[in-house]
């Protein structure tokens, strides 16, 4: 089943924010811990664009990404051929239930995979098994509810809300980040560094990217179904997509996400 818990799909609009994604703009605290030779694993790496860069910054090492999602899984094996990437592959699998043996990786890795998850805890436990004593598990997920914008939006705000229920419906958590550090607790990490950052969008560029997808994904990604399933209407997401849209055209607009961020060691 291709991630039946994942509220936004697989859209084009929403690969459009994963493909962004690299290890400087979503895995910068991970930097100083990559070495060449180290063997990581990418849980649920979609497209694979942080992936075939670990690949870059540890080879000889090998990543291994895996994903619920087969079709999303092919285009990332297709991005590594592309780059003629030798050192990485990308699996189909379950982050329940990882298909690796015990003490395989230097580090596992997921970046904002825990917020969609029902059982994050069990996760965390489960990279912890394929990591090998003094490795490390390494996360990063954003917290909706520190999202930062200008000018004021009731739009904006509506999409927030609604956002928050139709995570929460689909057994996630929005709100995230603030809490990595207590799931890596009570997962039984004794050694964690807690982090955060944030991304910020403001640039005409930066503005009618983030704004035009949100705006997509609002009416066509899989997160339209989910918000009519729980009562919104075709007219409230398309008021939402409107809000997006200007805000996106507003040279004075602003939007920044925070996220924590954690490093927890293997013992």
């Amino acid at each position: 089943m291709e991630n039946a818990g994942y509220v936004h799909g697989h859209h084009e609009s929403v690969l459009r924010s994963h493909s962004w994604r690299t290890v400087e703009n979503s895995a910068h605290y991970l930097i100083h811990h990559l070495h060449g030779g180290f063997d990581i694993l990418d849980v649920g790496s979609g497209p694979g664009t942080i992936s075939v860069d670990l690949a870059d910054r540890v080879a000889p090492g090998r990543v291994v990404g895996v994903d619920a999602a087969e079709s999303v899984v092919r285009g990332a094996r297709e991005l590594a051929e592309s780059r003629g990437l030798r050192n990485v592959r990308f699996v189909t699998g379950d982050a329940y239930d990882l298909p690796f043996q015990d003490d395989t990786f230097d580090i596992a890795h997921a970046h904002q995979v825990l917020q969609h998850l029902e059982d994050p805890i069990a996760v965390l436990r489960e990279m912890a098994r394929v990591v090998k004593p003094g490795g490390i598990v390494a996360a990063r997920d954003v917290d909706y509810g520190g999202s930062i914008w200008y000018p004021a939006s009731d739009g904006l705000a509506e999409w927030k809300d609604l956002y928050d229920r139709v995570a929460r419906a689909g057994g996630g958590e929005p709100d995230a980040g603030r809490r990595l550090l207590a799931w890596a607790h009570e997962a039984g990490f004794a050694e964690v560094v807690a982090t955060g950052s944030i991304w910020a969008f403001s640039s005409d560029e930066d503005r009618a990217w983030w704004g035009g997808l949100w705006a997509d994904r609002v009416i066509e990604s899989d997160f339209a179904a989910r918000a009519i399933a729980i009562g919104a209407t075709q007219a409230d997401l398309q008021r939402i997509a409107d809000a997006w849209r200007a805000w996106s055209a507003n040279p004075d607009g602003w939007f920044s996400f925070p996220h924590g961020e954690i490093i927890a060691t293997v013992r």
